[in-house]
């Protein structure tokens, strides 16, 4: 059988609906909406005494592994990347907070990998996903889409935060939040008119506008695979074991579980990907793929990695299967050796497309039971919760133990899978520990 044949079987075209032009471009949108990642993620690692550079390097690579290990082993249009937040953890509260060198953070990193990996292996996390009341899912993928654009409205400048009112109406005559405003519509437009790539043909005219108006810049830099060396193979794991490293390491574990799995959910509802009994299929493979990507992600030299909501605006541009992620995961290579071009994309051209993915994932509201407030407030508790807390993870706790607690009180606890009380007696000693630290 010819490459191509194969290939389509093994992805699966066929049963998808799939096509290899709607794929590849839906590859190339979703890069372009998480491309930001190359820059911000180095910037923020770089305060623990980091290379530059070498992270740099190492944000490419890791995300191209976790991408590549996503479409080709599991077949799924997600891409993987170091995340925001757990960057934001490993630097401001684990080593410039506790005063943990960044080798034994990577340690860290690469412990909470590989219970991942050991998670999954048992079945734990595939029994963690498989316990979400459906009745949320909706829910999920709705604050999920809530969450997108809300770092539009932000990233495009449209709201700015306000110490009166918590966020506020932003200057919407900056040069970069009329640019975002142009992109917002031209993708709305475009979408009115039904082309499958409004999204793409939105970031990329908005970016040429800016380059005309000078609010996107031209800054050459390069990177290169030798720059790796400063970070590669630094985690010290000795040092790891020595300091008490469990609170680190369950963070980690905590918010990439539950970020995975609301990510999962939110995309999967928002691609049809769910079989007939509600479940995803290849789990298995989903969960082995980020728990590999965060351990090569720690031996490469940055923080964990995880699935990327921004793979919805992929997902949303039509894309089905691996071939999508596959896609990104190549971009984020050769973003290594051109990383200046991928760097003229200013966040006013990627913000209008979250704001418009946010929109689209926000439609499956209408799914949600409202008349029954057994379903309706925990509903409204995940929703809310997920774009106010800025954490998928605190949004799954509020809907988890809501759910839980209401069915308890209205006598119906046996309706509630085992699991589920498990979890939600986990979330309450989060709670728990969360007000005690703070």
């Amino acid at each position: 059988m010819p490459l191509r044949p194969r290939l389509e079987q093994y992805f699966q075209f066929k049963p998808l609906g799939a096509r290899w032009r709607t794929e590849i471009l839906a590859g190339f949108t979703t890069f372009m909406t998480m491309a930001y990642i190359i820059f911000v993620n180095p910037a923020i690692l770089h305060k623990t005494g980091m290379p530059l550079a070498a992270v740099t390097a190492a944000t490419c690579i890791s995300a191209a592994a976790g991408s590549f290990l996503m479409g080709g082993l599991a077949n799924y249009p997600i891409a993987l990347a170091p995340g925001m937040g757990l960057n934001a953890y490993f630097t401001y509260s684990v080593v410039k907070g506790m005063g943990v060198p960044w080798q034994v953070a990577l340690g860290a990193v690469f412990v909470s990998g590989v219970a991942f990996l050991l998670l999954t292996l048992v079945g734990v996390r595939q029994l963690i996903l498989s316990a979400i009341p459906f009745e949320l899912y909706a829910a999920v993928a709705a604050g999920v889409g809530l969450f997108i654009a809300l770092i539009g409205f932000r990233n495009s400048g449209i709201i700015v935060p306000s110490s009166a009112t918590l966020v506020t109406l932003g200057h919407l005559g900056e040069r970069s939040t009329a640019l975002a405003l142009f992109g917002l519509l031209l993708i709305a437009a475009l979408l009115a008119w039904r082309v499958r790539t409004a999204i793409l043909i939105g970031i990329l005219a908005t970016t040429a506008v800016g380059l005309v108006t000078g609010v996107a810049k031209w800054t050459p830099q390069s990177y290169h695979l030798s720059d790796l060396s400063a970070t590669a193979g630094k985690l010290d794991l000795a040092g790891t074991m020595k300091i008490g490293f469990v609170e680190i390491v369950f963070v980690f574990l905590f918010i990439d579980l539950f970020d995975n799995i609301g990510t999962l959910v939110a995309v999967g509802k928002k691609a049809n990907l769910f079989n007939e009994a509600r479940q995803i299929p290849r789990i298995n493979r989903i969960l082995v793929s980020d728990a590999i990507a965060t351990i090569v992600g720690s031996l490469t030299g940055t923080s964990t990695v995880v699935s990327y909501i921004e793979s919805a605006a992929g997902v949303a541009a039509g894309g089905r299967t691996g071939i999508t992620a596959i896609v990104a995961g190549l971009l984020f290579l050769i973003a290594l050796f051109i990383a200046p071009v991928v760097g003229v994309i200013p966040a006013s051209a990627t913000a209008p497309a979250l704001i418009v993915v946010g929109s689209l994932m926000a439609s499956v509201m209408g799914e949600i039971a409202w008349h029954d407030p057994e379903v309706a407030v925990p509903a409204f508790l995940t929703v809310m919760t997920i774009p106010l807390s800025f954490s998928i993870a605190n949004g799954l706790a509020f809907g988890f133990t809501a759910y839980s607690l209401i069915k308890i009180l209205r006598g119906r606890f046996r309706e509630v899978n085992w699991f589920v009380y498990l979890l939600t007696a986990l979330f309450l000693a989060r709670f728990v520990y969360l007000a005690n630290a703070g």
